[in-house]
């Protein structure tokens, strides 16, 4: 599938919220790649050791490590608790995301609005920071890869269900291209995978647990896409067969 480099083993890589879903997938894959992985949780530690049991028995390395992005002291506790048991890092899965519920512009309140972008914008900004600071040929790191989980609702809006997280999605896109283009020369590759419509718990814990089955014949593939198919997006991109490829948004959502 990719182009690894079968003599060196990969440094670690960070998949933030990555206890269920997208995020699980995106680990486990990585750790079969011979990434050792740092399956980060904000507070479903027993998915998240779930995670990691998989990952070891499937002949990987793997750690948990609680941490809510929104906080800066717990993104910087998570990467020094990365580097000291998983060494170098190399990759950063900034996944961790909340939609913030099934909300029209006219009900969204602040407290959840702020919330909100505090994990997904705040939070992704954050654990960008750290891993600039540790793998830009700048600092005296040697490279990686940062990809950023967006979303096709970026492109298309969210109308009628969610745009207040399409909205911080759209930021995530802007985010992406700007920090790609900031660090292109410091070794560090940066895009953006923009999921679309993904059978997840998601949507269930949204309030709208029929969304998949109600939206997938509006899908030009006629389906919803797996966590394993988004996964492989993020694979490749952190891939050296994506080693010419920095600020591109790719979006997985069959045709969507």
């Amino acid at each position: 599938m990719v182009a690894w480099n079968k003599e060196k083993s990969p440094g670690a890589v960070i998949v933030t919220g990555a206890s269920r879903g997208i995020g699980a997938a995106i680990a486990r894959l990585a750790g079969a790649h011979g990434f050792p992985v740092a399956v980060n949780f904000a507070s479903a530690e027993a998915a998240a050791q779930e995670v990691v049991s998989q990952i070891v028995a499937a002949g990987g390395r793997a750690i948990a490590v609680q941490g809510d992005v929104a906080r800066e002291e717990d993104v910087i506790r998570l990467f020094e608790t990365a580097a000291r048991e998983l060494g170098p890092l190399q990759g950063l899965v900034n996944n961790a995301g909340i939609t913030g519920g099934l909300a029209r512009v006219e009900a969204v309140n602040a407290e959840m609005l702020t919330h909100m972008l505090a994990v997904n914008v705040a939070g992704t900004i954050l654990c960008a920071r750290e891993a600039v600071r540790r793998m830009s040929q700048r600092h005296g790191g040697t490279g990686g890869a940062i990809v950023n989980i967006s979303s096709l609702a970026a492109r298309t809006g969210g109308t009628g269900e969610w745009v207040h997280y399409a909205a911080s999605k759209g930021a995530i896109n802007s985010f992406t291209i700007g920090l790609a283009r900031e660090v292109a020369s410091e070794g560090i590759r940066v895009n953006a995978v923009a999921p679309g419509l993904i059978d997840t718990d998601l949507h269930a814990t949204s309030g709208a647990p029929d969304r998949v089955e109600r939206l997938s014949p509006t899908v030009p593939m006629q389906r919803a896409g797996t966590v394993d198919e988004v996964a492989e997006g993020v694979l490749w991109l952190l891939s050296p067969a994506a080693s010419y490829t920095t600020g591109t948004i790719l979006e997985i959502g069959g045709g969507r």
